[in-house]
């Protein structure tokens, strides 16, 4: 069954259909070649994971980011880093960088990061005289940090594969986030000194400044918000969630004062939509992943690993590798359900914190999210662009090499990702 299922689904891969419509079709076809399972099981196997209460806290962390970024609220956060970091050397680029990092506690999506920072600051920093390859490959790569810090749909996906907590993988986010977000913005610095990119030369208006910032510190608070909530018990993730949104709906009711019917109608639809696709994903993988537990796929792995890899630091380094591969392939919800299943039983079998390996998941994805040939912030930062997908690619290797210098220290320094 396995092996038709894995056929199926990658030959529907091969011809473009969606990941989450492959596994379907692929785990019913697998099933249906055997004589002893009947086919209502699939539907049994799809059903099962929509009744799991956690994961009502996905459409409305998706909800409250909508409510906030689309309002007056993204532009204050805009002009709130470019205040900070535009007049550096990269100052211009490094607001991307700094964007997404504050983006990243109130969207929890990188491809809606990337689509709505992109199209206000590509365009700038282009007229600005920023290369193009260069501004689509830093939006391409500093999106990525959104899926880190806090709310991040990802985690929360990994959470429910591998039961590890959720709060204490959004605790465990914060640093390798910042961590990105710092050598990214390095990354800009150092090129724009190498290749002489221009930079604001205007005097800082202070004023201005920390007007901007008490304006954006409503958004700013969201994070700070969910994770003391967490810390201290004082609601569930999923709780956290409707809170959330209640907050972003009295935030720009009373604060930025752009709150209207067609607002609230475009969140709820937008929410319902990422939902529903992420729901499809989750469902199909169920089913996959139950083929895969009847001819015991995982105990095979294990038993196989076991036999080759003998340390848990060659163990980590057969996961990296195994994850930066399918990354280039399969989008980053979907390599979350497919491989979660696989490694957090090999992770417990070498004594690998849970919560150390879904950081080091989400970093080894996000790399896939802008690296050829299935990069999805790779190719929404070259359209922005409007550059081709080589040309970005090259700006990007700087970006890869932070990026992989910062999962080797998730993968081997342990400290680094335990949960507080």
């Amino acid at each position: 069954m396995s092996l038709i299922m894995a056929v199926i689904f990658a030959s529907l891969l091969a011809l473009s259909f969606p990941v989450a419509h492959a596994l379907v079709v692929g785990s019913t076809l697998g099933i249906m070649s055997s004589d002893h399972l009947p086919l209502f099981a699939v539907i049994q196997q799809l059903f099962a994971p929509t009744q799991s209460f956690p994961l009502i806290a996905i459409p409305f962390f998706v909800m409250a980011g909508d409510l906030m970024m689309n309002g007056k609220l993204g532009q204050y956060l805009i002009d709130f880093a470019t205040d900070l970091v535009g007049r550096f050397r990269g100052g211009h680029a490094q607001v991307s960088v700094l964007g997404s990092t504050l983006f990243g506690g109130v969207s929890g999506s990188a491809v809606a990061d990337a689509t709505a920072l992109g199209s206000v600051l590509v365009p700038w920093q282009k007229k600005m005289g920023y290369p193009a390859a260069f501004c689509g490959a830093t939006i391409a790569a500093a999106s990525t940090i959104d899926i880190l810090i806090p709310p991040s749909i990802p985690l929360i996906l990994y959470a429910l594969m591998s039961n590890a907590s959720i709060g204490g993988l959004f605790f465990a986010g914060i640093l390798p986030g910042l961590m990105l977000a710092v050598g990214f913005m390095l990354v800009c610095n150092i090129s724009a000194r190498l290749r002489g990119f221009p930079y604001e030369k205007k005097p800082v208006a202070w004023g201005l400044m920390v007007k901007r910032g008490i304006y954006a510190a409503p958004a700013l608070m969201l994070p700070v918000f969910i994770l003391i909530s967490l810390r201290f018990g004082v609601a569930t993730p999923t709780e956290i969630s409707t809170i959330a949104v209640t907050y972003s709906l009295l935030a720009s009711a009373f604060i930025y004062r752009d709150l209207s019917w067609d607002r609230i109608k475009r969140a709820m639809i937008f929410a319902g939509v990422a939902t529903g696709v992420v729901m499809l994903l989750i469902m199909a993988s169920t089913a996959a992943g139950w083929v895969l537990t009847l001819e015991q796929i995982p105990e095979r792995f294990i038993d196989w690993a076991k036999g080759n890899f003998h340390t848990a630091t060659s163990v980590l380094l057969l996961m990296n590798f195994v994850m930066l591969v399918v990354g280039m392939f399969i989008d980053l919800p979907a390599a979350i359900l497919l491989l979660a299943p696989l490694f957090v039983p090999l992770a417990q079998t070498y004594g690998i914190d849970l919560t150390q390996l879904g950081i080091i998941m989400v970093v080894n994805l996000a790399i896939g999210l802008y690296t050829p040939p299935v990069g999805t912030t790779l190719f929404i930062g070259s359209m922005l662009a409007k550059s081709s997908i080589g040309g970005t690619v090259r700006e990007l290797l700087p970006f890869y090499a932070v990026a992989l210098i910062v999962l080797g220290l998730m993968s081997y320094i342990p400290a680094l990702t335990l949960r507080l």
